[in-house]
């Protein structure tokens, strides 16, 4: 059956496009009604916050206390994508760990280019601090350019002194803006999502005008990985950012960072957000939630915290 599954799942992620490069509006909308259509799951609930100086959405279990934070970025090159938007992922990690989460709207390109998407990951990361959040029980988490905002807002965190979370979840994370990874070239016209062009055409609006050459926007090929904490890393082999993945992975290693490289055969970029279409999608999820039950530290008895 999950053949058939990637191949539907394929096979919609190919469907006509509009012809050219769009406009930001029409990319945003676009993506919010594509994920519209993912399935969130029961058993959680949402309350609109103010995290930092941004609004997020807080994402909880329904029916017990929750035993940890995760702060989860969500994915769209920077450009697009929202809270809502990541939804099916940000859901599924609550319902499966019994954490809660925060998903902070993060300001995007154009209007806001490098660096203050990472600015803002920073200041969320930060209010959980001053608000008494243990950061043993807190992981950052997100998907795609979120995904690279769990590296990039760790690296700010600790030129910051302030004390790094206890793990990093990053679903298909975007980890190389000087996009050199060799599946750019060989995963290409596999990758039904990505092409080099379209990454060019976002990414030129995240950088605007700045040297990718860094490791705050690359940090797959130059971040110094010193100290970090555990990390695990999903990603799909029918994806041209494979190899953001697999070289983050290898530099952790070499950085003495307890790293999972999880990479599932014939899927696609952040195929995870498939929860209950794709069995990969769910299964990878499981292991997702078992990483963080394992790695972030839950109180024996929960209590609630200061924020709501």
């Amino acid at each position: 059956m999950s053949r058939e599954q990637r191949a539907m799942v394929d096979a919609m992620l190919r469907g006509p496009r509009p012809e050219g490069p769009q406009s930001v509006e029409e990319i945003r909308t676009g993506f919010a009604a594509m994920m519209a259509t993912m399935i969130v799951p029961d058993g959680i609930r949402t309350t609109e916050v103010t995290l930092g100086a941004r609004r997020a959405l807080l994402v909880e279990p329904a029916d017990r206390p929750h035993t940890a934070t995760i702060l989860y970025f969500h994915g769209g090159g920077y450009v697009y994508g929202s809270p809502e938007t990541a939804m099916s992922l940000t859901g599924n990690l609550v319902a499966r760990t019994g954490h809660r989460a925060f998903s902070p709207e993060y300001r995007l390109a154009p209007e806001h280019p490098f660096p203050a998407a990472i600015d803002d990951g920073l200041d969320a990361y930060r209010a959980l601090l001053e608000d008494g959040e243990d950061p043993s029980r807190i992981a950052f988490a997100g998907d795609s350019a979120g995904g690279g905002l769990t590296v990039t807002a760790c690296l700010a965190a600790r030129a910051a002194g302030l004390p790094l979370p206890a793990a990093i979840v990053a679903f298909s994370p975007g980890l190389d803006g000087t996009r050199t990874g060799e599946s750019m070239d060989t995963k290409a016209g596999i990758d039904p999502f990505f092409t080099r062009e379209g990454l060019a055409h976002t990414g030129a609006m995240y950088l605007a005008g700045q040297d990718p050459r860094q490791e705050l926007i690359s940090p797959a090929v130059f971040a110094d990985l010193t100290g970090f904490p555990p990390m695990l890393l999903q990603a799909g082999t029918n994806e041209v950012l494979l190899d953001d993945s697999t070289r983050m992975a290898a530099r952790a290693r070499k950085a003495g960072v307890d790293v999972v490289l999880d990479v599932t055969a014939d899927v696609p970029h952040v195929f995870q957000a498939f929860t209950g279409v794709l069995d990969e999608a769910d299964q990878a999820l499981d292991r997702a939630a078992l990483f963080l039950r394992q790695h972030v530290h839950a109180p024996e008895s929960p209590t609630a915290s200061a924020r709501p």
